[in-house]
């Protein structure tokens, strides 16, 4: 009977995982939460990266961009609401983490652009990429790709009236 159960379990446990498991990693002081990003529609261009880094040090280190396997370049972007109008920028200089902070990169906020999407990015699955940092250096990283509609890891459905969806 143990056997039976132990193999019923290995049958499950991919389905109770629910698919790619958010990692987290570690650069010298810097804790980076689960990066991830949301499944892409067919013909998409872009698509958005999301994560926090908490840096547990005495200096203040920057994140300066980093690589995306499925993107030709990575930039790091702001966005704002001016009049009505939501406008996306690219961050000049990098993102600072200051010594004790916690930056979260999240969908209508700060938040990593891959550019030049060479095929559309499925749900479930996990894309390799890096984190450029000016002190850490690069930081190898998995990003989990989460539904189309997520705005968090593990799937959580969008707030009213943001619909994820990056428009350049």
């Amino acid at each position: 009977m143990r056997v039976t159960a132990r193999v019923v379990l290995l049958c499950l446990s991919p389905l109770l995982a629910g698919g790619a498991a958010a990692e987290d990693f570690t650069a010298g002081s810097l804790k980076i939460g689960p990066p991830w990003s949301r499944a892409t529609p067919n013909g998409a261009k872009v698509a958005g990266g999301y994560l926090t880094v908490t840096n547990t040090g005495n200096e203040p280190d920057t994140l300066t961009g980093g690589t995306f396997a499925q993107a030709g370049s990575v930039e790091i972007h702001s966005m704002s609401m001016e009049g009505g109008v939501m406008k996306m920028a690219p961050v000049e200089n990098g993102l600072v983490i200051k010594p004790g902070e916690t930056v979260t990169l999240k969908p209508g906020g700060l938040h990593l652009m891959f550019l030049g999407l060479k095929d559309p990015l499925k749900k479930g699955e996990s894309v390799k990429g890096s984190l450029s940092f000016a002190k850490a250096g690069s930081v190898p990283v998995s990003f989990t790709v989460e539904a189309l509609a997520a705005k968090a890891p593990g799937g959580a459905a969008p707030e009213a009236g943001h619909s994820g969806s990056h428009h350049h």
